[in-house]
């Protein structure tokens, strides 16, 4: 089994750029309802991992910044106090599952750094119910959308 079985397309992820607003990471991550997104360079390249957590602890410690002001702010001036470690396609299953433990999501990229798409923990777990608990709800589940 590769990494590969689990990836979830760029395409199909929530990002934001380095050089997005705070006002539009904030918006963004409302919109999808997700506490956390993939910052992407304009290159493409994986950077980061921004959380509800970082925005909420910039507002806390800029009390003289309005909403209507954080259009102005720059995600690159928002500290982030999560170091959400990327696996490459061809790492190996331990690798992934190693960062899995302590992410939500792990970014993937290819050799050149490139962002190719995320592995959610929920997929591995997912997967791990399927195997071990034959007969599930989620076996029943997969069964029926094969």
């Amino acid at each position: 089994m590769n990494i590969a079985f689990f990836l979830l397309p760029k395409q199909e992820v929530v990002c934001v750029t380095e050089n997005a607003t705070f006002r539009q990471t904030l918006e963004r991550m409302e919109h999808h309802r997700y506490t956390a997104v993939p910052v992407i360079s304009e290159k493409g390249e994986y950077r980061a991992t921004v959380t509800e957590g970082d925005l909420l602890w910039f507002l806390k410690n800029n009390p003289e910044l309005s909403f209507d002001q954080l259009h102005r702010v720059s995600l690159s001036e928002v500290p982030l106090r999560m170091n959400n470690r990327s696996v490459r396609i061809d790492a190996d299953m331990e690798d992934l599952i190693t960062l899995a433990k302590t992410q939500n999501f792990v970014p993937v990229v290819d050799d050149m750094n490139h962002f190719i798409g995320i592995v959610r923990r929920s997929d591995i777990i997912d997967y791990c119910e399927k195997l071990l608990l034959p007969g599930s709800k989620t076996e029943a589940k997969l069964m029926k959308e094969a």
